[in-house]
């Protein structure tokens, strides 16, 4: 039996919103990635506040989330939707 479906994993990486550090305890990824940073997070970025006319930028916190992702492939030599051989 000759393998022709060799999907990829791939993994999704993103941010979540920089808030004030003392708020990102509560914190959730998006549904399906999985938090990889502990605590407050990563203290990386900037957030703003708009005061009448004036913005404020202060140093925040974010997290980082990843999420495994299976792509779908055929193996070489095979191809379509069902992978065929020649």
């Amino acid at each position: 039996q000759v393998k022709k479906q060799c999907d990829q994993k791939l993994l999704i990486r993103m941010k979540t919103e920089c808030v004030p550090c003392s708020l990102n305890l509560e914190t959730q990824c998006p549904a399906g990635y999985t938090k990889i940073t502990n605590g407050t997070g990563i203290p990386d970025c900037r957030y703003y506040l708009e005061i009448k006319t004036h913005t404020l930028s202060f140093p925040g916190c974010r997290h980082h989330c990843m999420k495994e992702f299976e792509q779908p492939e055929c193996c070489e030599g095979h191809w379509g939707p069902d992978c065929m051989g020649k």
